[in-house]
């Protein structure tokens, strides 16, 4: 098992801004928003267990073990934490139970699947079906939740190799969402600090309904559309999330 990697990029006497990434994602598909922000920002991007350079790594994939890497890795430093998909799941959860380490938190389009509503015929619902009686293999679930993301002709461009390592990240993609389907992570109640919750313009029905879900059940958020944009907005418009995150930070007070 290896331990988070993480890096961290900005002037080190900026206000600290945490990345998260969603599932089947890394690090790296958040580099176009660090890159927007770490002009005047200390940005600290990871790769969750179970993906990236985090890999390989035993588990166990459900959101509490990962409050625990993403507590570890600020060290005692508070910070504003974005969430792309599930990671801000994984953001909201660190708010609720170390309110000491979050300063605001910014999120885009989370998952909220253990709500009755949720839909089952999403990406991470058809990876989690079982069919013809069995279970589905973890690496075949990954392809799968890639292939609903990106399309069976990109999928089949990629490199042998990336695919095979996008195929090994598939036991942290099913433990994480059955972990998710199966338990609410966070209770609204316990997340007191402000919030940012923002949604393609022309994200999917059941995304943008969670997250006006947020703005109707947290204490203090804050919905935000992001024109033109779809679930991969963080990536597609980095320009317009940085703006909403970097406006976050500035309405906060300094050093909380």
């Amino acid at each position: 098992m290896t331990g988070i990697w993480s890096e961290t990029s900005g002037p080190p006497d900026g206000p600290l801004v945490v990345l998260v990434h969603g599932s089947m994602d890394r690090s790296a598909g958040l580099l176009k928003l660090s890159r927007r922000l770490d002009d005047e920002h200390l940005v600290l991007r990871y790769d969750r267990r179970g993906y990236g350079r985090s890999t390989p790594h035993d588990g166990p994939y459900d959101v509490g073990s990962q409050v625990d890497d993403l507590a570890a890795l600020l060290e005692g430093r508070a910070a504003i934490v974005f969430g792309h998909s599930y990671g801000g799941n994984v953001a909201l959860a660190l708010a609720a139970r170390r309110p000491d380490l979050v300063r605001g938190v910014a999120v885009y389009e989370t998952p909220l699947s253990w709500l009755a509503w949720w839909p089952t015929t999403t990406a991470g619902g058809d990876a989690l079906t079982v069919r013809d009686g069995h279970v589905a293999d973890p690496a075949d679930a990954a392809e799968r939740f890639m292939r609903r993301l990106v399309g069976d002709e990109r999928w089949s461009r990629l490199p042998e190799g990336t695919r095979r390592a996008r195929r090994a990240e598939g036991p942290a993609m099913i433990g994480e969402l059955h972990d998710l389907r199966d338990h609410a992570p966070w209770d609204p109640a316990a997340v007191t600090t402000p919030v940012v919750a923002m949604r393609g313009e022309h994200g999917a029905e059941h995304h943008r309904l969670s997250t006006a879900h947020l703005e109707a059940t947290l204490p203090v958020c804050r919905l935000v559309d992001i024109h033109g944009a779809r679930h991969f907005g963080p990536n597609t418009h980095p320009d317009a999330v940085a703006a909403v995150i970097a406006e976050l930070v500035a309405r906060l007070p300094s050093g909380t």
